[in-house]
């Protein structure tokens, strides 16, 4: 019997796929590049690094793929719409606290939606530095 397909990764486009990827892994401290697409030695060149690369985490992965020229998303204006966003969670409002640090530390950018303190939905929309609009939010489990 044939299986369903399954997602296996998001892909994301960008100029600087390790630059991108780095600032993901930082963020996400769980995904590890796959085989073969770990980071060059200090002053090697980086010709994977340069195209595409993957970072894996439990069930779940992130890809990078160079392109000439991204547009930064303009989210919440809709000239340049975001398109696709992923979403996070962490267990309470003191590790969003500190997500939010991580993320701009790592050179993250918060956006115009800032619901960190609603108690229903505690959130925060950050860009990557590509631009790429995602958030962090608290939820049980």
């Amino acid at each position: 019997m044939p299986t369903p397909p399954r997602i296996r990764q998001v892909v994301l486009d960008c100029e600087s796929p390790r630059a991108l990827a780095e600032f993901y892994r930082g963020v996400f401290p769980g995904l590890a590049y796959r085989p073969g697409d770990e980071p060059p030695g200090p002053g090697q060149p980086d010709p994977v690094g340069e195209d595409w690369l993957v970072l894996r985490g439990d069930g779940f992965g992130l890809a990078f793929q160079a392109v000439a020229v991204q547009p930064r998303s303009t989210w919440p204006d809709q000239t340049v719409p975001q398109q696709l966003h992923l979403d996070a969670t962490v267990g309470d409002r003191a590790s969003l606290e500190a997500a939010r640090a991580e993320v701009l530390r790592l050179g993250g950018t918060e956006l115009l939606l800032d619901r960190i303190d609603d108690p229903e939905e505690a959130l925060v929309v950050f860009a990557d530095p590509a631009g790429h609009p995602f958030c962090i939010f608290v939820a049980d489990g």
